[in-house]
């Protein structure tokens, strides 16, 4: 792959995906508002549990070969094939598993009512591992304005379904069909935009290839998974279901937050750190500069959303999600913390060194699930407190792998995160004077004069702390606004 103009292809590609989860997921923010005023708490709760099975089937039909296919220096048509292959007959394989396992997993979660959820939802295995090598393929050439478009297609068309369906009465299979829709629309879509097909052969020796790099890729996804499990297992049986439910809404929530700020670090950075891994020198600056743009972006999304959560929940939600407020403001505060963990997790991957991002993986999710354990006893503040804590821990570890990986001080690695800590702490100050002296206003008053006050004060302490950082950001603007000018002039497709 040719690395001239990867710079300018990469902001690219970071801004359309950035376009996408702020479509995706605002669409999806107020389709969740509308369920959780039409559905219970114990609906959000049964497809939590459901949710903890399906990603494992969707790993198992993937093994990890579409981040093969994205990292490695040559994706002859023989390797795209054989992973092809795979991931179908799997796909196959496994719906057909979940439909005829069912009962024994909701005899194991003692809850019934798991059971044709997890039926109604064995196509989008299926759908997804049809989609993966093409989806693949997209990420690789950085085309992801095509997978921004489609996204925006199958974002639209599974909430309005959701909705349609919340609004017949049929509770929880609302949640259910989104997901098979918007799974359904993104398989035609990737397809169409990939431009490719398959071949018949299957190699062996290809296989064992993507088999070795794939296990380690897999392993981590089976540790978060079987950490979620845990986690899962813990709360319901200590606190219950709705429980669960108002966890799952807060989690909703800084996902949905998270994509809106962070997440398009991962897809892009995997690319690009594979194309100069070659390099330590440039390998170092690149992810230190990513790191440094990463931190000053999202801090501000995140310090408002842990400041506002108590006018954020009941307005979006409803009042009776009140006892979300807590997890959600914790899941805040932790996602400061781990958004070095998208990227770190990119630069490993792309590197070639899963097994190093797998060890890691292994003793934090180990970490976390003993002190969800503990903290339960103290209800969902109690665990909130605990991802707090995990959070800092991880990130303190990270800092030192990445230091080794490339060749640098962990002081060096951490310096961004404790520069922009600075502008997080004073702003997130400003934020909660506001909304103490904003505290007769409406609500949605109150959160847009608190937004303010938390940008302004961020982007003010920013060009204290970190001059040459801020200098980027606004020069990064300026000159994609200029290209788009142009590119509107001349009725060029962007």
């Amino acid at each position: 792959m040719s690395t001239e103009g990867l710079g300018d292809r990469a902001a690219a590609g970071v801004l359309w995906t950035v376009l996408q989860k702020w479509v995706v997921r605002l669409g999806g923010l107020l389709t969740v508002a509308i369920l959780a005023r039409i559905l219970v708490p114990e609906d959000f709760g049964v497809v939590a549990i459901a949710m903890t099975v399906i990603p494992l089937i969707y790993l198992l039909s993937d093994l990890g070969f579409s981040t093969y296919v994205v990292q490695t220096a040559d994706a002859s048509q023989k390797v795209l094939s054989t992973a092809f292959w795979y991931s179908a007959v799997a796909g196959v394989l496994l719906a057909a598993g979940l439909v005829l396992l069912a009962p024994v997993l909701g005899a194991a979660f003692s809850l019934p009512a798991v059971v044709p959820v997890l039926t109604g939802l064995s196509p989008a295995v299926l759908f997804v591992s049809l989609a993966s090598i093409p989806t693949a393929l997209l990420r690789r050439r950085l085309a992801f304005r095509a997978l921004a478009l489609q996204s925006f297609a199958a974002g639209a068309v599974g909430q309005v379904t959701a909705i349609a369906v919340a609004l017949m009465g049929w509770g929880v299979w609302a949640l259910v069909l989104q997901l098979l829709v918007n799974q359904a629309v993104v398989l035609g879509f990737a397809w169409w935009s990939a431009r490719w097909r398959p071949g018949f052969e299957f190699s062996r020796p290809e296989f064992a290839t993507m088999f070795r790099f794939g296990t380690n890729v897999v392993g981590v996804e089976l540790v978060a998974l079987a950490r979620l499990w845990a986690e899962t297992a813990i709360v319901v049986s200590t606190l219950g279901v709705t429980a669960l439910g108002f966890l799952n809404i807060a989690q909703r929530l800084i996902q949905a937050t998270h994509d809106l700020s962070a997440a398009a670090i991962l897809p892009v950075s995997t690319v690009v750190f594979s194309q100069i891994r070659s390099t330590v020198d440039r390998l170092r600056a690149g992810y230190l500069r990513a790191l440094g743009l990463s931190y000053v972006v999202v801090m501000p999304v995140m310090v408002f959303v842990a400041v506002g959560a108590p006018h954020i929940i009941p307005l979006m939600f409803g009042g009776q999600w009140g006892p979300s407020i807590v997890p959600a403001q914790a899941l805040a505060v932790a996602g400061i913390m781990t958004l070095g963990a998208m990227l770190d997790n990119g630069l490993f991957y792309g590197v070639g060194k899963p097994g190093r991002w797998l060890a890691y993986a292994i003793g934090i999710d180990v970490l976390t699930v003993g002190t969800t354990l503990f903290a339960s006893r103290y209800g969902l503040v109690g665990i909130s407190v605990g991802f707090v804590g995990v959070a800092f821990v991880a990130t303190v570890v990270r800092w030192m792998l990445v230091g080794r990986l490339l060749e640098t001080s962990t002081w060096r690695v951490a310096k961004p995160f404790t520069l922009v800590s600075i502008a997080g702490a004073v702003s997130a100050a400003g934020g909660i004077a506001a909304m103490a002296l904003f505290a007769a206003l409406p609500a949605f008053v109150v959160l847009l004069l608190v937004g303010v006050v938390v940008v302004g004060l961020h982007v003010g302490v920013v060009r204290l702390v970190q001059p040459a950082t801020f200098h980027e950001i606004v020069g990064l603007v300026r000159r994609k606004l200029r290209r788009g000018r142009v590119v509107a002039a001349e009725g060029v497709p962007a």
